[in-house]
Order: C-alpha cells, then sequence, then structure tokens
C-alpha cells in the first residue's frame, strides 16, 4: 500500500524525505546528476559557504586538495565537471583525507565521481583530493551542494576554475549559474469544500461515509473533478501536520503515486511524491501541478491542485483514467519534515477510475480479513470460552439431567469449547492470508497467538482421551485440563491487548484499553461472586451432636437452594459479557 504494540502496518506513506539532508549516512547516490536535495523547498541563492584549491593548473594524474568551508553545514554533495559544459557528468575522481567525516560515492556505476558526508554532525571544513583524470578537459570547476537544515541548502555554489597547463585562457559562458526551475504559483483558498457535488459532478472519497467538509470537523474528505484532459484534486481533513493520497495498484506501499500537503511556517506546500517500496517516499518536482491552493482554520487543512489525466515522458505519475486503490493519510509535521501517519491509512474497497463516472465511496483503515480476524477472536476468548468456564465450574448440580447421553452442563461446555476451537482456527489463518506469510511488523502479538492457537488444539484433543471419573488418573487429567485451559485465556487477554494497538486493527484510543480492562474486571468479578456462594453453601452443612440430637442440612439440598442465585448470576454476567463484545465488534466494523 514492530515492536510490541507496534502500530503497523501497512500503507504507506512511512513519510520521510529521501534526499541529501535526510540521508544522515550521505549515501545519495541518485542524486549525482542534479546535486539537488528532494525536498520540496527552494534552495538558497546565496552562498556562504567557499571552495578553495590548493593549486589554479594540473596536468592528467596531478592530485589536487579540495577544500570546502563556511558556516556550520551538515550535509554536503561534491563533484569535478567541465567548466565548460557544468551540466556534463562527474569528471576525474576523489580520494578521502578523513574517512570519518568524507566518503566516495559511485556515480553512473563509476566509483569516487563523487564525495559526500558520512553523518549528520555539524562540520565547518572538509578536506578531499582530487585525481586529474588522462583524458581531463582544458578547464574544471568544482561544484558542490551544502545542506545546513532540511530547509536551508544551498546547490552548486561554484568553485574557481582550475586550467590544464597550456591551455587556452577559460572564457565564462554568459549563464554559468545552475538555473533553479520556478516553482507554480500557489494561492489561497477563500472558503471550504464542498460535497454537495459528490456522486454527480465530483468523485469522491469520504470518512465517515457521506460526511460533509463544510460542516463536519473530523471529515476527511478527497474529491476529483474532470474538466476536458485535466482533473482538480481537492483534499480536506483535520491535520496540523500533513495530509496525503496516493494511488496505488494493490494494497500495499511501494510503487505508487503521492501527494502530500504539508503544514510548515503558517502556510501549507504541496507536494507530489513517489514511494518505492516500504520506504521513504521521494518528493518529486511540482513543476506537472497547476492552479495550488490551500486553506487552515480551526485545525482543519485544505488544499486542491489541478493536473493533467496523462502526463507523458513524466516519470513516477500515473495516469488517472485507470483504475487504482486509493490512500488517505495524515500524521505530524516538523520544520516541513513528515513522520509517519498517525494511524493506518484509509484505503477503498477496490480500484476505481477517478475519471470515470462520478461516485460517492469511502473506505476502511482495517481489511475485511484482518476485521474478520479480531471479531472470531474477541467472540471466541471474550465470550464462548469464558461462558463454558463458568458454566464447567459452577453449574454441574445445577444442569445434572442427561441430554443426548451426557449431563446438560457437559454438552453446553462441550460445545462452546469447541466453537471456540473453531473459531480461534478459522481466525488464526486469516492474517497469513492477509500477509501472504509471517509478519515482522507485529511484534509479540502473533507468536502469542501461536501459543493459544496450539493450546486451543490440545485442549478438544486432551479431552478425547478424558478418563473415567474414578480413574486414578482423573485428577491429574483434571488439573492437566484446568491449567491449559487458564494459560491459553490468560495469554489470550495479553495477544487481544497488543492486537489492538496493531495498524491493522488500530482501535480508537483509549476507550480499547478500558472496554478490555472492564472486561476482564467484569469476567474476574463474576467468578469471585460465585466462588464465594459456592463457600457459604458448604458451611451449611453442619452436623450439631447434642444430648445425642443429631441435626443435618444436606450439602444437595443447600446446592438446590442456591440453583435460582447461580441462574441470576449467570444471566446477568452473559448480558455483561455481550455488551463488552459488541462494543469492540461495533468499533470494528467502523474501522
Amino acid at each position: 500500500m514492530a515492536a510490541p504494540g507496534f502500530t503497523i502496518g501497512a500503507f504507506i506513506l512511512l513519510l520521510n524525505f529521501s534526499s541529501v539532508a535526510n540521508y544522515p549516512n550521505g549515501k545519495v547516490m541518485q542524486s549525482c546528476h542534479g546535486m539537488v536535495p528532494e525536498h520540496g523547498h527552494t534552495p538558497r541563492t546565496d552562498p556562504v559557504h567557499n571552495i578553495s584549491v590548493s593549486q589554479m593548473t594540473f596536468t592528467p594524474g596531478d592530485q589536487i586538495e579540495v577544500t570546502l568551508s563556511g558556516p556550520e553545514f551538515k550535509g554536503f554533495l561534491l563533484e569535478a565537471r567541465d567548466a565548460d559544459t557544468l551540466s556534463g557528468p562527474p569528471i576525474g575522481s576523489f580520494t578521502l583525507i578523513d574517512s570519518q567525516v568524507s566518503q566516495v560515492l559511485t556515480c553512473e556505476d563509476i566509483q569516487g565521481l563523487a564525495v559526500s558526508h558520512t553523518n549528520p554532525h555539524k562540520k565547518t571544513e572538509v578536506k578531499v583530493y582530487w585525481n586529474a583524470p588522462n583524458n581531463a578537459p582544458n578547464h574544471i570547476q568544482f561544484l558542490v551542494t551544502v545542506v545546513k537544515n532540511y530547509k536551508t541548502y544551498w546547490v552548486k555554489i561554484p568553485s574557481p576554475v582550475i586550467s590544464q597547463q597550456n591551455a587556452p585562457p577559460f572564457i565564462t559562458p554568459e549563464a554559468t549559474k545552475p538555473s533553479l526551475s520556478t516553482l507554480p504559483p500557489v494561492s489561497h483558498l477563500t472558503k471550504s469544500f464542498s460535497a454537495s457535488d459528490c456522486g454527480n459532478k465530483k468523485f469522491c472519497v469520504r470518512s465517515p461515509l457521506n460526511c460533509d467538509p463544510e460542516k463536519e470537523h473530523a471529515c476527511v474528505f478527497l474529491s476529483f473533478t474532470q474538466d476536458d484532459q485535466s482533473v482538480m484534486v481537492e483534499m480536506s481533513g483535520p491535520s496540523k501536520g500533513y495530509l496525503s493520497f496516493a494511488f496505488s495498484h494493490d494494497r500495499w506501499m511501494g510503487d505508487d503515486d503521492a501527494y502530500v500537503c504539508i503544514y510548515e511556517g503558517q502556510a501549507v506546500h504541496i507536494q507530489p511524491s513517489h514511494l518505492t517500496g516500504r520506504s521513504h517516499p521521494v518528493m518529486d518536482s511540482r513543476e506537472p501541478l497547476e492552479d495550488m491552493a490551500w486553506r487552515l482554520e480551526d485545525g482543519i487543512m485544505q488544499c486542491s491542485f489541478r493536473r493533467n489525466i496523462t502526463l507523458p515522458g513524466v516519470k513516477n505519475r500515473f495516469d488517472l483514467n485507470t483504475s487504482y486503490y486509493i490512500f488517505l493519510a495524515d500524521g505530524a509535521a516538523d520544520d516541513g519534515r513528515i513522520y509517519k501517519h498517525s494511524q493506518q491509512p484509509l484505503i477503498t474497497y477496490e480500484k476505481h477510475d477517478v475519471t470515470g463516472h462520478p461516485k460517492n465511496i469511502g473506505g476502511s483503515r482495517s481489511l475485511r480479513l484482518l476485521k474478520a480476524h479480531g471479531a472470531l477472536m474477541f467472540v471466541a476468548w471474550m465470550t464462548t470460552v469464558s461462558i463454558g468456564v463458568i458454566i464447567a465450574r459452577f453449574f454441574k448440580p445445577v444442569w445434572s439431567k442427561t441430554l443426548f447421553g451426557e449431563t446438560a452442563w457437559f454438552q453446553v461446555h462441550r460445545m462452546l469449547m469447541l466453537t471456540t476451537s473453531v473459531l480461534t482456527s478459522i481466525a488464526f489463518i486469516l492474517p497469513f492470508i492477509y500477509r501472504g506469510g509471517w509478519s515482522r511488523h507485529a511484534g509479540y502479538h502473533p507468536y502469542l497467538g501461536c501459543i493459544v492457537m496450539v493450546l486451543a488444539g490440545l485442549q478438544p484433543l486432551l479431552a478425547a482421551f478424558r478418563p473415567p471419573i474414578h480413574n486414578p488418573r482423573r485428577q491429574m487429567f483434571n488439573w492437566t485440563h484446568w491449567a491449559m485451559g487458564t494459560a491459553a485465556r490468560i495469554i489470550a487477554v495479553a495477544a487481544m491487548f497488543l492486537g489492538m494497538d496493531l495498524p491493522g486493527l488500530n482501535l480508537p484510543s483509549p476507550w480499547k484499553t478500558y472496554a478490555m480492562t472492564g472486561f476482564v474486571a467484569w469476567h474476574v468479578a463474576a467468578e469471585i461472586i460465585l466462588e464465594i456462594h459456592a463457600y457459604q453453601l458448604s458451611r451449611k452443612v453442619e452436623i450439631l451432636d447434642d444430648a445425642r440430637i443429631q441435626i443435618f442440612q444436606s450439602f444437595t439440598v443447600a446446592e438446590a437452594e442456591g440453583h435460582g442465585f447461580k441462574k441470576a448470576v449467570l444471566a446477568i454476567y452473559v448480558c455483561g459479557n455481550m455488551t463488552f463484545l459488541t462494543i469492540f465488534l461495533s468499533a470494528i466494523n467502523h474501522l
């Protein structure tokens, strides 16, 4: 389209920038040719750093010391170019003087054509050697891109021109300064977007479905309006960091066409980008975008732009007259730098062509397979197993009559426990179908789930070999059966706590923790009440021997007197249990 409790998961938009400044290790080979950091900001045109050389003339094979100096900076990219053709490829190779602060890069499959930083630490000076090649041109000029911070950088700062001995004098071209692309103009929106034309003139994606960005603060809104050969895009939602959407061929992050609206300095920057794998997105040129505008009011960010349906020759931009999954995400931003989305992205249920017939659609922040996984596990380990345990522990004398060859309590208990095992088995395989294998980003949750699955499978097998009631091994069976069941329930609750925080089923906080804690307390309270009641019944068995008068109250009679109380407690418990279950199932349905 992670560590314990890691909120995973899966679209994309793990949004940090890919650039000279955002690669603290200096591995910026993709910037060798243009030397321009893909930050989405305008480079400074007033260089404050200087390149000096140890000699002004050279012959092939010479080694010349090149020094970059000036105010503190974090990153840099240094190359040598033909002074007559600065847009040409790098010339010669570099040798390091201090490998702790600089490193050679491989550009155009040739090692050593450029030099960059090795870490983001502040520096004021870097020295390297440039090796003049045998086929060196008559005149060489060094160019350096210097990055002070994410927003502040200078591109292609030139050095003095050095020349081969006996070369003709260097004539400065009319324009040696690299031209900077002019950014498209951006205007300010005067009013909120309208959802009135959704499904009529606009193709709209909304969450909640049918919400109105003019009236509802929490409405996440994305619309596409076709106008001849272009499409007008509008995006709105609550955010103080960034909003983004992407077109994807599948439900996974990678190879996607994305667009980001970033809050920075009381303004919103609109930036196209592309994603390759589960990595940081790369910011692209804004030239394909037109009519860009934005608006900020009461924590709501809105931005709009126009782009052509097809953009022949423009890399990473998809044709809009094709069907794609659409992702919507938001997250934090700081000083123009954007971070991982704050919640699982909203993903449409199926692919759509935004230039086709206008529609009004929604999406989900959790896929159906993961929602089914969560729902089945909640039913199994909140309801069926809990009621089955209480019936086996406290209702043997209450439902002691025979039903289909076995006591009634045992038939109910067995039915509930087999249901638990079946639901667990079905739920267990769903994430593997979704992921196509094991998930390395779900922390301890899948490991606990595997333990629960094993125990849930062993319990019915163990019960099938249950010894007769008077067999000496029956007590060992009872303790083993109880221990395995109790362990499975405890581990299942822990797995549910962790699973609620995973991106695939990220239920709203903090109520999910309160609700699960409330369920555990409700179950424990029911067991404690029934245990106290059972203890009080046992105390009614008294033998009073006074003047050979014996008064005996039968334990069985005492138990019978408590049947009504037990049934009342069970009824109340089931109602509360179903209430907690309904809360969780409803929350999953609304994801």
